[in-house]
């Protein structure tokens, strides 16, 4: 199982950004994916996570109407489009798999590597 994430960058206040988790490995119709972040001298949180079974997604309140998390089976990808970007939205950005959505990190089996996302004031 490998997660691979990409997408992100240097983006001023009020700008966007699309982050892409890329699994291989297992099949993604029978997993959740999570979107994590983790922003210095802070604990990891959970940001979003999309169920592939059923389509469900949640978002933690910091980020709902900003962020939107969707996936695309055939490539076995996962985006968070990220909009309206906030300086304490900084942080390295992870994506991780899981048999369901949880807000437990320890429940999480596999992570990608992160990719730091840093918006300016």
């Amino acid at each position: 199982v490998q997660l691979v994430e990409s997408g992100g960058g240097l983006v001023q206040a009020g700008g966007s950004l699309r982050l892409s988790c890329a699994g291989s490995g297992f099949t993604f119709d029978d997993y959740a994916i999570g979107w994590f972040r983790q922003a210095p001298g802070k604990e990891r949180e959970g940001v979003s996570c999309i169920q592939r079974s059923d389509g469900s997604t949640n978002y933690a309140d910091s980020v709902k109407g900003r962020f939107t998390i969707s996936s695309d089976i055939a490539k076995n990808t996962v985006y968070l489009q990220m909009n309206s970007l906030k300086p304490e939205d900084t942080a390295v950005y992870s994506c991780a798999l899981h048999t369901h959505c949880s807000d437990h990190t320890d429940y999480y089996d596999y992570w990608g590597q992160g990719t730091q996302v840093t918006v300016s004031s």
